[in-house]
């Protein structure tokens, strides 16, 4: 039996108009982009398993990876026992020629990856870019429909930096302009690429508008003694000019330390539970923040076609109730709160495909 979810009348709203895209956009395959370098393979199937376990429409992995990792990825991905709901490709990690040493030096190795997207998948019309720390806990296809919210200025869906402006970073440490009132994190960040090549962005360097390929160099020259972030913070600096192009979602789509850990701080995720859990500072792998870490074994440990109730939520929760003694273990229930309804949706839909 699951425990029973009380989601209110946003849930049903959000829920009807999910479906209604659905409805109109029947066949569209999704498309997910993650850039992966060093010691992340391991953290990015773990991520990739959570998209496959809940999501109802096809999937596309584009996957941006070292050499070395190539190899391994296709090995894991091969056994995905979701033949024609998955498929993936492997690219390397690629730069502009005459400046590829100083992206690749930019905050972590490979990060800054991701600026490049829309001109590498020159033939993807809209995409879903995520941290390999990401955790889907309901299916990408909710925050693929934020895509069908866009108005005609809309490019791009972020959320906030932060919740609460006196822990906020950008506007107590920025050196450079960024985004609203504390900025916006681009952990997830979705993109209709196709609107990203055809716009001419305001900025600070120049009165002549610049197209996306043409601004990435200009601003690394500009604010590279200035950002802590890297190309996060160069996305803030682009949308602090261009604000009417962004669309920004709820804090529970993109849920991170910050939310809990001084107290809990996103309401949205209080009523609703989290949706995407963003495991950033690394901790899925150490002791400080054991809620996220159990959230993130309990997937990774999960296999393929195990009862979803028994294999993963029930000891899921047993593993977050010995985390009370912290701040995030005490709101515990907001982990696992979203998490119990798709599980429940998945058996539901299931039932009703048979």
């Amino acid at each position: 039996m699951l425990p029973s979810d009380v989601c209110g009348m946003n849930c049903f709203w959000e829920a009807a108009f999910r479906y209604d895209y659905m409805k109109t956009h029947p066949s569209e395959k999704m498309h997910l982009a993650v850039v992966a370098c060093g010691e992340r393979l391991e953290e990015t199937v773990t991520m990739l398993r959570s998209a496959v376990i809940f999501s109802i429409r096809p999937l596309h992995f584009h996957i941006f990876a070292e050499d070395q990792l190539h190899e391994r990825f296709k090995d894991i991905l091969d056994e995905f026992p979701y033949e024609g709901k998955v498929n993936y490709t492997l690219y390397p990690i690629t730069f502009p020629t005459e400046s590829a040493a100083e992206w690749k030096k930019l905050f972590k190795p490979c990060a800054s990856q991701r600026l490049f997207l829309p001109l590498i998948l020159k033939n993807v019309d809209s995409l879903l870019y995520v941290d390999t720390d990401i955790l889907f806990l309901r299916p990408v296809d909710d925050i693929w429909s934020f895509l069908g919210k866009f108005n005609s200025t809309q490019i791009a869906a972020m959320a906030p930096e932060h919740e609460e402006p006196r822990i906020g970073w950008y506007n107590r440490f920025a050196r450079h302009p960024y985004y609203g009132v504390t900025g916006i994190n681009s952990g997830v960040m979705l993109m209709n690429m196709t609107r990203i090549r055809r716009k001419y962005f305001k900025n600070d360097m120049t009165p002549v508008r610049l197209q996306w390929g043409e601004i990435l160099m200009p601003l690394l020259k500009k604010y590279k003694l200035n950002i802590t972030w890297g190309d996060q913070d160069l996305l803030n600096i682009m949308f602090f000019h261009n604000p009417e192009s962004l669309y920004v979602f709820p804090c529970q789509w993109n849920y991170r330390p910050d939310h809990c850990i001084y107290g809990s701080n996103c309401k949205a995720a209080e009523e609703e539970g989290i949706f995407i859990l963003h495991g950033n500072r690394g901790v899925y792998h150490d002791d400080k923040q054991p809620t996220f870490r159990a959230v993130y074994e309990a997937i990774k440990n999960y296999s393929f076609g195990d009862d979803l109730v028994h294999s993963l939520l029930q000891p899921l929760e047993l593993e977050l109730q010995k985390t009370m003694h912290t701040y995030c273990g005490r709101v515990y229930k907001v982990f696992i709160k979203q998490l119990t309804k798709s599980i429940k949706d998945l058996y539901a839909r299931r039932s009703k495909g048979r």
